[in-house]
Order: structure tokens, then C-alpha cells, then sequence
């Protein structure tokens, strides 16, 4: 897989997402709004990507992100969601949230159950 877009760098503010992230996998995202997966370059592949992230003015922190429809849960809109490798005392809903995405790790995969996901 070659990305010719990255690094790529976009902000924007933090919505409330599907709620399964910490709910049902124990790994909470923080989901950026449809204007902001708007602006993806077209052709950028969906796909976990690694990289760094920076809520409102504090630290920089390592992060992950899927970008796509994530098939297991069959989404009908695409979305951007990252989670930061760092445990954050509370919810941060419309802080600002500034990702550099430096590298791809895997497509989107579909998996059997929650459980192999």
C-alpha cells in the first residue's frame, strides 16, 4: 500500500460518535464531524493509520485511527475515529483535535463477532 498523502495533518472539533468504542470494545475515540472526513483527499484509502495526536493545547500523544465504514458494524457514512494512547480523566466533546496521521497499518477487515474484533 502506497499513500501519497501522508503525513497528513487535519483538525477539527470532537462529536459524539456511535458509542461503541468504550462501551463495547473498551477503547474509547474521539470521532471527528462529517466536514472533516469530507476533506479527505480523494482516493485516501480507508484503513487503520498510526500517528500523533493533540487535544485543544495540551501534549502531543501517539495515536491510531480508523478511517472508513468499519464493516463489522456496517456503517453507511464514513468516519474518522482516533484513539489517543493516553487515559484521559474525562470526555473531551468539542475540544479541538489536531491529528498528524504518519503511516498505514492495516485495511479495514470484517471480523466473525465482537470478540475477534
Amino acid at each position: 500500500m502506497a499513500n501519497n498523502e501522508l503525513p497528513y495533518f487535519t483538525s477539527g472539533k470532537v462529536v459524539k460518535g456511535f458509542g461503541r468504542g468504550s462501551k463495547e470494545l473498551g477503547i474509547p475515540t474521539a470521532n471527528f464531524d462529517d466536514q472533516v472526513v469530507s476533506l479527505l483527499p480523494p482516493g485516501f484509502q480507508t484503513g487503520v493509520y498510526y500517528g500523533w495526536a493533540k487535544v485543544d493545547d495540551g501534549p502531543v500523544y501517539k495515536m491510531v485511527m480508523s478511517i472508513g465504514w468499519n464493516p463489522f458494524y456496517k456503517n453507511i457514512k464514513k468516519s474518522m475515529e482516533t484513539h489517543i494512547i493516553h487515559t484521559f480523566p474525562e470526555d473531551f466533546y468539542d475540544s479541538t483535535l489536531k491529528v498528524c496521521i504518519l503511516g498505514y497499518r492495516r485495511p479495514e477487515l470484517n471480523f466473525n463477532s465482537l470478540g475477534k474484533l
